[in-house]
């Protein structure tokens, strides 16, 4: 069973910058996909980002091409979301999901941390 824990939320003022991580406790997170999703108050939640287990294939919503990187560091159990030029309409709470390797375009993850409050102010 995989573990996951968000950090790195906060509030930030639309323009700037942050960086969540999503650390597992699972020794072999290498062999996981890892997906960042996010859910505003009265939304559904959306899909952000996936990454494949060693990083190579990444993947991202329209909304934030270009201004979102997903990255990972397997050797620290680790993925991160860096998020620039930030815009009001990305105030959400972000969920990181784990699920064993297949594709990064999976609609499903079996494993979901606990979530971290990103707000962007005017």
């Amino acid at each position: 069973q995989v573990q996951l824990v968000e950090s790195g939320g906060g509030l930030v003022q639309a323009g700037g910058s942050l960086r969540l991580s999503c650390a597992a406790s699972e020794r072999t997170f290498s062999s996981y996909d890892v997906g960042w999703f996010r859910q505003a108050p009265g939304k559904e939640r959306e899909f952000v980002a996936a990454v494949n287990w060693n990083g190579g294939v990444t993947y991202y919503a329209d909304s934030v091409k270009g201004r979102f990187t997903i990255s990972r560091d397997n050797a620290k159990n680790t993925v991160y979301l860096q998020m620039n030029s930030l815009k009001l309409e990305d105030t959400a709470v972000y969920y990181c999901a784990a699920e064993a390797r297949g594709s990064v375009y999976r609609t499903t993850y079996n494993y979901w941390g606990q979530g971290t409050q990103v707000t962007v102010s005017s």
